[in-house]
């Protein structure tokens, strides 16, 4: 994709960032404008752990945004407290680059292994991927605050079964 714009009376060139075409490429919701937005700043920086989507949702004047991480295949080796602060970073990225933001819902998901032939999509589906964290975030709650409650599991959903395993020691 090339993006021209023009300057006064000289046209110019250029070819959208990695973090610009992920962004476009990872946001959804009634809101795409803003998930993309927020995509422009939350790809700009290379995370551990896979960003997948962000969604941005709008009803009645009040703004949700999603953030689906993969719970696999981390960029490089994490360690729990590492995986909880590159959490809690993001969350602090997302409300910062879109500040009517009320409410950030993350969760990271791991992929379930489908039979061939199994329905994956319609009424009949079965699941392709299941939840192995989440945790709700709202404005007003400091980066300190948010990072003392994932550690402490207080209102964080995390998989016993994925925490034995994703995490290097």
């Amino acid at each position: 994709m090339l993006v021209i714009g023009v300057a006064g009376n000289t046209a110019m060139a250029y070819a959208p960032s990695i973090a610009d075409l992920d962004a476009a490429a990872r946001a959804v919701g009634n809101r795409r404008d803003l998930a993309q937005r927020i995509g422009e700043s939350v790809f700009s920086t290379r995370w551990s752990a896979e960003v997948s989507q962000i969604s941005a949702n709008s009803f009645d004047g009040h703004l949700i945004v999603g953030i689906r991480i993969l719970g696999v295949k981390f960029h490089q080796p994490l360690t729990q407290p590492q995986f909880e602060s590159e959490v809690a970073a993001l969350v602090q990225k997302t409300f910062a680059a879109e500040p009517s933001t009320e409410e950030i819902d993350l969760w990271a998901s791991v992929p379930i292994e489908v039979a061939k032939g199994e329905v994956v999509s319609g009424d009949l589906a079965k699941p392709t991927s299941r939840t192995v964290f989440s945790l709700t975030a709202r404005r007003g709650e400091t980066s300190q605050t948010l990072r003392a409650r994932i550690g402490s599991g207080d209102g964080v959903f995390w998989d016993p079964r994925w925490t034995r395993t994703a995490f290097k020691a």
